[in-house]
């Protein structure tokens, strides 16, 4: 088990290799599984990053998009989503456009703000947005222009779960995929990705706030998610449900994007142990077989990321911590210092993670097998910083309470 668990890793290292310059256009990145490609740490490391500009743009946690020369921010204003792009170079605004989306938190969530929290998501000179009250959106990339959109009021008892729509939605095959609706009713839906016309639905479960992923196993293309109350994967092609898992977390807070190498996925949640298990098909069944879990690293809002034969992140222990785990044998490896952050966006750049956390601080650590090793500690901003960066070589946008900046590892 252990053999075939490290061919799907080397496998999936080549892969990762071969996507090298590619946009910063949906949730962690091009693959969607927090490589950063194109970046080359300066030696020696600058005392400071160099700010290029800095942009006004609204509050939310959503995390920005580089296509080219452009940048995406999808944000809030008053009673307003806004959706704005901007020029890489110099932070001028190209165009912007807004729709009325007023918001009650519920108060559980009143520190995070009303959003939005959901990360848009390019392709193929199409932008896509989903608002924190569950409003879908398609814009032309280029002019702004809104192509179609979905509110889902009269298909739901309620169009987003109990703190906010957070999932981001993710392009395949030509379908722009959500999962959509509210707590105890909603659906995985996939969208015509041009027309917006519904292509199918799965109503299995109401929405959680994990982003899907989409892999190919065992020649079928699915989209593997956390959902309110499990685990599932569903064929893309045709909605249809794969396999399953029952998981739940305390508050139905199931947050965790999953993390796929080969054929082996990694879940995990709030105050849940963290577990791989390899999905298999068998002529025309489906099989989920449970390789390890662990309990001394779990995982609340921050997803870590695979490198190599080892998955790096932040656990919720010990107030936040930085860690490592096995991913043959799922032991933890190495912990490092307490209360290191309320939440981080991690994020493997070759040599050295790249590590946001919510204090405004970018952290670079240095890999020493299953250690890290912090080489720098940059101040990024002046206020905190809960949407994830978004990377253009040596170059890194964060959007901390209120405004836009791109930094630059300058010599």
């Amino acid at each position: 088990m252990r053999r075939g668990l490290g061919y799907a890793l080397t496998l999936a290292l080549v892969i990762i290799t071969s996507v090298a310059g590619a946009d910063w256009n949906q949730w962690r990145g091009p693959s969607r599984d927090g490589k950063v490609v194109g970046f080359q740490l300066p030696s020696p490391l600058p005392q400071q990053l160099t700010r290029r500009w800095k942009v006004e743009v609204g509050t939310g946690h959503s995390s920005p998009l580089v296509v080219g020369s452009s940048v995406f921010v999808f944000a809030r204003q008053g009673d307003n989503e806004v959706v704005r792009c901007l020029n890489l170079a110099t932070g001028k605004e190209v165009w912007k456009q807004s729709y009325p989306a007023p918001y009650e938190m519920n108060p559980a969530a009143q520190g995070h703000g009303k959003g939005p929290k959901s990360t848009p998501v390019y392709a193929n000179g199409l932008l896509y947005t989903l608002g924190i009250s569950g409003i879908l959106s398609c814009f032309d990339a280029e002019t702004g222009k809104a192509i179609w959109r979905h509110e889902f009021s009269k298909s739901f008892k309620t169009t987003s779960p109990l703190y906010g729509a957070a999932m981001s939605p993710v392009v395949d095959s030509g379908l722009l995929i959500a999962h959509v609706g509210g707590h105890d009713d909603g659906a995985l839906m996939a969208f015509d990705a041009r027309s917006g016309t519904v292509r199918w639905r799965w109503a299995g479960d109401g929405p959680g706030y994990a982003s899907p992923i989409v892999v190919n196993i065992g020649g079928v293309r699915q989209v593997i998610t956390q959902t309110q109350k499990m685990c599932v994967g569903v064929e893309v092609a045709t909605g249809r449900l794969l396999w399953s898992l029952p998981f739940t977390t305390q508050y139905d807070m199931n947050i965790i994007t999953p993390i796929a190498v080969g054929d082996v996925v990694i879940f995990g949640g709030y105050h849940q142990p963290t577990f791989a298990v390899r999905v298999r098909k068998s002529a025309d069944r489906w099989a989920v077989e449970k390789l390890w879990q662990t309990s001394d690293a779990t995982f609340f809002m921050s997803t870590p990321v695979a490198s190599g034969n080892r998955l790096y992140g932040m656990s919720e222990k010990r107030g936040g911590q930085m860690c490592s785990i096995n991913l043959i044998t799922g032991q933890v490896e190495w912990t490092g210092e307490a209360r290191f952050g309320e939440n981080a966006a991690v994020f493997d750049a070759g040599s050295v993670l790249l590590v946001l956390t919510t204090n405004a601080h970018l952290h670079v650590f240095q890999k020493n097998g299953a250690a890290l090793n912090e080489v720098a500690r940059y101040r990024v901003a002046d206020s905190p910083t809960w949407a994830s960066p978004a990377f253009a070589g040596n170059r890194v946008l964060v959007k901390d309470a209120t405004s836009l900046t791109l930094w630059e590892f300058a010599r």
